[in-house]
C-alpha cells in the first residue's frame, strides 16, 4: 500500500487535549473548596490561560525539557493548572502523596530527580519534614493566608503575575508526561512514568459507555486525590470530553463530600471504599438531608468493595461501579458493568457480578498463572496471579527497579490472585502475599472480609494469615464494630459458616477500634501481623 494513503500521524498528546478543552469547553465550570472550607469557582478556560502563564514562569526559572516538577497539593485549581502546564511545556509532572512517611518522600523526590516543587501552604509542615533531603532549585507556595513565606520560597500567584501565556512547543506523544510512585507496601516505592500517548488513550477509553460513561453533560467530582495515580485519569478525561469539574480540597469527610455532591449536582464521582463507607453511614443516619438525584454513579476502586456496601447504596437509588487498577496501569485495568445477558437475572446474581472486578478495559489484555507457572483456565475455579499488558500499562519501573515484575514478552505481573470466568470477568481473591495457605489449601482473605462486613454489627474487617504449627497458616480476623453494636466471636463464626467450611473459618477474632491503612486507604496488613502474630490468643476468641 502506498504511503500516501495512510492516515495522518496525529500526535496523541496532552497538549492536544488541552487545546481541545480550550476551544470547545473553556466555558465549563470548575468549582472548588479551599482548605478553610470556603467554596469558589472558575472555568476550564481560565485554568488553561493561567497554566500557559505558569508554564512561562516555570521556564523562566530554568525548568526545561524532561525536568520533573513535584507537586504537594490537594484537589484544587492550582493543581489542575499544573496538570496542564507541566506536561505541555515538555516537563514531567510528579504528584507527591503528603500522607507518606518522610523517609519515603525523601527517597521519592531524589529518585525522581525533582527540580522544583509546588506546595500548598497548608502542607508546608509535611514538606518541611523532608525538604532537607533534596536540594530543590525552587520551592513555590500556593498561599492560603497572608503569612510570610520562609526565605527563598516563591509565591505562586506572584510568579503568574505579568507572565505571558506560553505557546505550547511541538507535540511528541511518546514523551514522558508524568511520574507517579507506587505505595511501597513491599520494598521501596517504585516510579511509573506515563507518556502523553498512554494518558490520552487512557482518558479516551475511560469515557466509553461501558467504562466510566462520561459525556459533556456530566459534572465530575474526583474524591480520589490528584496525587493518587493522577486522580485515576479523571482530570484529563474531563478536559478531553468537556465536562464540569468539582475539586473538593482536603476535606473528604462524609458530610463535606455529600454537601458537594448535592450542591454542585455532581453526576459522576470516584473514590476508595473507605470514603464511600463513611458516606453510606452518613446517608443512613440522615437519609433525607441531601438531594443526590443528579448522581448517576459512584466509581469505587483502590481495594475491593464488599457486596453489602453495593446493596446498601442501591437502597438510596445510587449505583456503585466497581473498578480495578494499579499505579502501573494508569490505573484503569478493568470495570464491572453488567451486560444485557444479566437483564433477566435475579438481583442477587446481578449483585454478585457487580461485586467482581469486571472485564478488562478495551486494549487491556489479561491472563493469570498458577503456582506451577501454567496459565489458568477461564473456569472461575482455578486461581492464579494476574498479568496484564496494554498501551497504558507500564513495561518497566523508573531506573529499572523491580524488573522481576515484568515478563520477557511484555506482561506486568500484578501480584493480585484472581479467578476468571468464561466471559473474562475477573474476581480478585487476594494479593499474593495476603492469601492464607492452611494445610496446603488456599483461603481468600478478601472473601472472608466481604462476608464479615455483611454482618449488621460489623463496620470493617480485615483477615490476615498467622503462623500455625500444625497447618502452616490460619486466618485471623480483625473486626471494627459499628457504633453501638456488639458481637461475639462465635456469632461471627456462625455467620461465616453459612458459606464457608469449618477449616476455612478464622480461629481468632480480634476487636479493634480501627484498621490501620496505607497512605492510599488500603488495609495495612503488615501492621496487623505485627500486632497479632505471636500475641496471646484472647480467652473470648
Amino acid at each position: 500500500m502506498r504511503e500516501a494513503l495512510m492516515m495522518d500521524d496525529y500526535p496523541l498528546s496532552l497538549t492536544n487535549v488541552v487545546r481541545r478543552a480550550e476551544q470547545f469547553s473553556g466555558h465549563r465550570r470548575v468549582a472548588f473548596r479551599r482548605p478553610d472550607g470556603s467554596v469558589g469557582q472558575t472555568t476550564m478556560g481560565e485554568c488553561i490561560e493561567r497554566s500557559k502563564r505558569l508554564a512561562t514562569a516555570l521556564s523562566a526559572l530554568g525548568i526545561g525539557d524532561g525536568d520533573a516538577v513535584a507537586t504537594m497539593l490537594w484537589n484544587q485549581p492550582e493543581h489542575l493548572e499544573l496538570y496542564f502546564a507541566v506536561p505541555c511545556m515538555t516537563a514531567v509532572l510528579h504528584t507527591l502523596n503528603p500522607r507518606l512517611h518522610r523517609d519515603e518522600l525523601s527517597f521519592i523526590v531524589n529518585d525522581a530527580d525533582d527540580q522544583a516543587i509546588v506546595v500548598d501552604e497548608t502542607l508546608l509542615p509535611a514538606f518541611e519534614a523532608f525538604h532537607d533531603a533534596r536540594a530543590f532549585s525552587h520551592v513555590i507556595v500556593v498561599r492560603q493566608t497572608d503569612a510570610a513565606l520562609p526565605d527563598g520560597y516563591l509565591d505562586y500567584e506572584q510568579l503568574l503575575d505579568g507572565a505571558e501565556p506560553m505557546q505550547w512547543p511541538a507535540d511528541d506523544e511518546r514523551r514522558a508526561a508524568a511520574i507517579c510512585y507506587t505505595s511501597g507496601t513491599t520494598g521501596r516505592p517504585k516510579g511509573v512514568v506515563y507518556s502523553h500517548r498512554s494518558m490520552v488513550l487512557h482518558s479516551l477509553v475511560a469515557a466509553l459507555p461501558d467504562v466510566k460513561s462520561v459525556s459533556r453533560r456530566d459534572t465530575l467530582l474526583p474524591v480520589v486525590p490528584m496525587f493518587h495515580a493522577n486522580a485515576w485519569g479523571m482530570i484529563y478525561t474531563a478536559a478531553l470530553i468537556g465536562t464540569g469539574l468539582v475539586l473538593p480540597g482536603p476535606k473528604l469527610d462524609a458530610v463535606s463530600v455529600l454537601d458537594l455532591l448535592a450542591d454542585e449536582r455532581v453526576t459522576i464521582t470516584a473514590g476508595v471504599p473507605t470514603v464511600w463507607m463513611a458516606v453510606l453511614q452518613a446517608l443512613e443516619a440522615e437519609p433525607d438531608r441531601w438531594d443526590l438525584s443528579a448522581l448517576d454513579h459512584l466509581i469505587v476502586g483502590g481495594s475491593a468493595a464488599p457486596p453489602s456496601m453495593l446493596e446498601r447504596f442501591d437502597r438510596f437509588g445510587l449505583t456503585i461501579i466497581h473498578a480495578w487498577g494499579m499505579t502501573e496501569t494508569s490505573p484503569l485495568g478493568s470495570i464491572s458493568r453488567p451486560g444485557a445477558e444479566l437483564d433477566d437475572a435475579s438481583e442477587e446474581e446481578r449483585l454478585r457480578y457487580r461485586a467482581r472486578q469486571g472485564t478488562a478495559s478495551p486494549f487491556v489484555e489479561i491472563r493469570a498463572r498458577s503456582d506451577d507457572g501454567e496459565l489458568i483456565a477461564w473456569d472461575d475455579q482455578e486461581m492464579g496471579e494476574l498479568e496484564v499488558r496494554g498501551p497504558w500499562v507500564a513495561r518497566a519501573y523508573h531506573r529499572g527497579q523491580g524488573a522481576e515484575k515484568f515478563t520477557d514478552d511484555g506482561w506486568f505481573v500484578t501480584g493480585d490472585v484472581v479467578t476468571i470466568d468464561a466471559g473474562g470477568n475477573l474476581k480478585i481473591c487476594d494479593r499474593s502475599k495476603d492469601l492464607v495457605k492452611s494445610g496446603g489449601e488456599w483461603i481468600s482473605s478478601v472473601d472472608l472480609e466481604n462476608l464479615l462486613m455483611a454482618h449488621p454489627a460489623v463496620a470493617e474487617a480485615a483477615v490476615i494469615a498467622i503462623p500455625d504449627d500444625r497447618w502452616g497458616e490460619r486466618p485471623l480476623a480483625a473486626v471494627v464494630l459499628r457504633d453501638g453494636a456488639s458481637a461475639e466471636p462465635e456469632e461471627l463464626r456462625e455467620h461465616l459458616a453459612a458459606e464457608y467450611a469449618k477449616w476455612q473459618l478464622p480461629d481468632r477474632f480480634e476487636f479493634v477500634d480501627e484498621i490501620p491503612r496505607t497512605a492510599t486507604g488500603k488495609f495495612k496488613k503488615t501492621v496487623l501481623r505485627e500486632m497479632f502474630v505471636g500475641a496471646q490468643q484472647p480467652t473470648n476468641a
